[in-house]
């Protein structure tokens, strides 16, 4: 699968590296210049004015046409916007928010990508697309396992049904956040087979390249231990 991994963060100078091989995989899609569906989350001033960024970085690109697909925060993503696309990107916001509204679709997501689609997801799009998704929350068990302003308002550490795109986890804001530790402790508790935790910055595209200015964290079971893990980082290029 095409499956493009981004763990947030804003640089116009980046766009090419973060969001290129995407749009050149939905070019080859499409045969032409590609159709690309952008989905985002609210339809209040406020989201709407930071959905501007998406189409700002995006145009850095060029070479496509862009759709977009504002879905109100409690209503479920009509999955008729998805027909006759060669692209989906779903964009950073609230992650529990985004689950709960296009869970009805990841099936159909699932199959277009499946299918040769390419799929992007920042921040909690990138969250969302693992087999097991961690949509928020801070402790494990009652214990703290990363910063409290990560909790996406939940207090426990919730690990849903994701998209399947990818096998396990994944988990964004990686270093800028201090969410490795989330992933590491989601594995640790055996909540995911596996996780990756993507800083800003950085993308983790097909068969596992990493770009970017940061690092993937790759988090694995350590089979010598009940509830030891794995860490591994992995910059551009290695």
């Amino acid at each position: 699968m095409d499956v493009h991994l981004i763990g947030g963060g804003w640089d116009d100078s980046l766009a090419p590296t973060l969001y290129g091989e995407f749009v050149e995989a939905a070019a080859r899609c499409a045969g032409t210049a590609p159709r690309i569906l952008l989905v985002v989350m609210g339809t209040d001033a406020e989201s709407l004015e930071y959905h501007e960024r998406y189409v700002h970085t995006l145009g850095l690109v060029g070479g496509h046409e862009l759709v977009v697909e504002r879905v109100p925060e409690g209503s479920p993503f009509d999955e008729a916007a998805l027909d006759g696309v060669d692209g989906l990107f779903v964009g950073g916001g609230p992650t529990p928010q985004y689950h709960a509204s296009l869970a009805g679709a990841y099936a159909r997501i699932r199959s277009l990508v499946g299918g040769g689609m390419p799929y992007a997801g920042f921040s909690a799009g990138a969250a969302i697309a693992g087999s097991h998704a961690v949509i928020g929350g801070w402790r494990i068990d009652g214990v703290p396992v990363c910063p409290e302003d990560s909790n996406e308002d939940l207090d426990a550490v919730a690990v849903v049904e994701g998209i399947g795109l990818v096998t396990g986890a994944v988990d964004v804001h990686a270093a800028q956040w201090g969410n490795v530790s989330r992933a590491v402790a989601v594995v640790a508790a055996r909540l995911a087979p596996n996780a990756v935790a993507v800083d800003e910055g950085t993308r983790l595209g097909p068969a596992g390249r990493v770009a970017g200015t940061g690092r993937v964290w790759h988090v694995t079971p350590d089979t010598s231990s009940a509830s030891g893990v794995l860490v591994r980082a992995q910059a551009a290029g290695q």
